[in-house]
């Protein structure tokens, strides 16, 4: 099983009825799980309206909304959204891309510190630099936006 499949897999076991976001290069694998496995996505015009998009699914299920962006440029696109999550104790899982592992810290082309720049704004963020971390990723992430004062 692939990272992405693992993702989708990970969100349908969460019983996440729907994803929102808009494509990018380092998301490209996830959108073609989403889409290979039926994974109901909301196809974004920005990323901006994907984050805020989230949150109103969170607001209204109860359940953490979901939000896709590639790196760069799109995951910092959701830095209003994920703020506004944070600072009404909205639940929500930001989920982004990065550059690949050998790129990361020689400032690639759409490479943005999205980790550093959401800390005040997240009650965990975290980089994945090894396929084995995913998972408890993903589980210690859904536990903390659902737990206590809920929040991105």
């Amino acid at each position: 099983m692939t990272g992405a499949e693992l993702i989708v897999e990970f969100l349908k076991r969460k019983n996440v009825t729907n994803a929102y976001g808009y494509p990018g290069g380092f998301v490209l694998f996830l959108y073609d799980a989403i889409y290979r496995m039926g994974f109901p996505h909301t196809l974004a015009r920005h990323e901006q309206g994907a984050a805020h998009a989230a949150d109103g699914y969170a607001r209204i299920t109860g359940k953490p909304g979901v939000v896709i962006a590639t790196s760069g440029p799109g995951a910092t696109n959701l830095v209003t959204g994920i703020a506004n999550a944070f600072l009404d104790s909205v639940p929500m899982l930001a989920i982004t891309g990065a550059v690949a592992r050998n790129a990361t810290g020689t400032d690639a082309f759409q490479e943005a510190d999205i980790t550093g720049i959401t800390l005040p704004i997240t009650k965990y963020n975290y980089l994945v630099m090894n396929p084995t971390e995913l998972l408890p990723m993903l589980e210690e992430a859904w536990e903390l936006t659902t737990s206590g004062r809920p929040g991105p």
